[in-house]
């Protein structure tokens, strides 16, 4: 009922269609994910204080228009019309690495900065110190000692006291979440994801015959909402990005943890936390280049997730790749050591181990943590404020929430046509992601995602291209009886 206030607020528009029309931009907008069952139209009447000819109405051209399905006895629940739930999906068509020029051309899907300057050094001390690594066979399943070592030490410092044996170093955060999944998932199982997400995760728990449940958190976490779903549902496991969220860029807060960790102990539900983001921290760095001040040091943040919560129902996730670089292909999992011992197995059945030199390398990058974090806070935060204005200027009836954290910006669209944008886009040498890449069967179409990693000069140009491929395309036609746009 939250989400159909104001739904009278268009003026000469009947209400059955103004019913309609707003349920189906809340399904476009996933917050009404799809499979939901609606209430039955004489509840529904009564709760809205309208008349059921009024909802009857609605319903019908929800149905007629692919936004809704129904049947005698199971009642009515949220679909998509067939066409946009893109059962193909065509993003990305171009491979990461591929020619990608400067300026108003090339990718600008990808959420992820150059090195730093510290990353050179932090090789070469790397390999200086390779020689006394050779006599073996250079075979670390579970990771470095020394940079196991390390990513405890960052964890214990953050608030969550943490041994060398709790960590297993993967090659990447995403072989990290398979590794995970591998051991913890069953086929067929439920597994709660936030709405919109990262969509390797999704594609990764569906690969491994997981079954995805839709939690919305545009607006933030309900931890009640959470607990309901996890109990209706029967879902034993969950995948939630707390720090940063990919693609919203919001983070929860020390008390929303606290209650999260309730949950978790009272429900038994494990939780994969995705941790890649925690160190992309932009709360004090987007008011201070706002306002044209230097930053200031980082605000607090609150203790990682497993603070909160039993240690065996926790899996942590954690990457160098946002934080240093993309190149750098060193992640890790924060675990009990009983299931750091069985994922250690697991691995071992994959490739053995990691590159050390790599590994040697994120051990003297994550000596210098402070400093390399605060140097791109400030990068980061001129590069947001650059292309949040030139959005603003360009698009002056999209809605640009500002992210706590993160790399990129979740733009609200006035009309359900992000593919048609991005295609559009990809038309004149720009690639952009679409909303429904972060949803579940193509929800998001009134969403698109932008990082902020590239330099200025190019996110300006890139907001020029945007504009042209805008409108380039036709707008949506309005919601009618026969057919909708999408």
């Amino acid at each position: 009922m939250p989400l159909l206030t104001d739904w009278r607020s268009t003026e000469g528009v009947p209400g059955y269609r103004a019913l309609a029309d707003r349920l189906r931009l809340l399904v476009l907008d996933g917050r009404l994910p799809v499979d939901t069952v609606l209430p039955s139209e004489r509840t529904l009447a009564e709760a809205l204080q309208t008349s059921r000819t009024t909802t009857t109405s609605a319903y019908r051209l929800l149905r007629e228009s692919g936004f809704a399905e129904g049947s005698q006895g199971a009642g009515t629940w949220t679909t998509l019309p067939r066409d946009s739930k893109l059962e193909s999906p065509i993003w990305p068509e171009h491979l990461s690495g591929e020619a990608d020029p400067s300026g108003a051309r090339g990718d600008f899907s990808s959420a992820a900065l150059e090195a730093p300057a510290e990353l050179y050094p932090a090789y070469q001390a790397a390999l200086a110190e390779l020689p006394r690594f050779l006599p073996g066979n250079g075979y670390v399943t579970s990771g470095l000692p020394i940079l196991r070592e390390g990513i405890a030490r960052y964890y214990t410092d953050s608030g969550l006291p943490t041994t060398p044996e709790q960590i297993l170093v993967t090659n990447g955060a995403l072989q990290a979440l398979h590794l995970a999944l591998g051991v913890v998932l069953e086929r067929g199982d439920r597994v709660l994801v936030e709405h919109p997400t990262y969509p390797a995760a999704a594609q990764a728990i569906r690969e491994l015959g997981g079954r995805c449940v839709p939690l919305p958190v545009e607006a933030g976490w309900d931890i009640s909402r959470t607990a309901n779903l996890i109990r209706q549902t029967g879902a034993h496991l969950a995948y939630l990005m707390a720090d940063f969220h990919n693609p919203t860029g919001r983070l929860l807060g020390e008390a929303g943890r606290r209650e999260l960790g309730a949950m978790i102990a009272d429900t038994g539900c494990r939780i994969i936390v995705d941790e890649t983001m925690r160190e992309v921290d932009l709360r004090a760095a987007l008011p201070a280049v706002r306002a044209g001040r230097p930053v200031p040091g980082r605000l607090p943040m609150p203790r990682p997730v497993a603070a909160f919560a039993p240690a065996e129902h926790v899996i942590t996730l954690g990457s160098a790749s946002k934080t240093f670089w993309g190149g750098l292909r060193i992640g890790w999992i924060r675990a009990s050591q009983p299931l750091i011992r069985r994922l250690a197995l697991a691995r071992g059945n994959q490739d053995l181990g990691g590159p050390l030199l790599e590994q040697l390398a994120t051990v003297h990058l994550l000596e210098n943590l402070g400093p390399i974090t605060t140097q791109r806070q400030q990068l980061l935060a001129e590069r947001c404020v650059a292309l949040h204005d030139a959005l603003a200027e360009r698009f002056p009836d999209w809605v640009l929430p500002l992210p706590e954290g993160g790399l990129s910006l979740w733009c609200h669209l006035p009309e359900p046509r992000s593919s048609h944008m991005a295609a559009a886009a990809r038309s004149l040498g720009v690639w952009v992601t679409p909303g429904p890449r972060f949803g579940l069967d193509g929800a998001f179409e009134a969403r698109i995602r932008l990082p902020f990693a590239r330099p200025v000069p190019d996110l300006v140009a890139m907001a020029d291209v945007l504009a042209r491929a805008w409108h380039s395309r036709g707008r949506a036609a309005p919601f009618d009886d026969d057919r909708t746009t999408v």
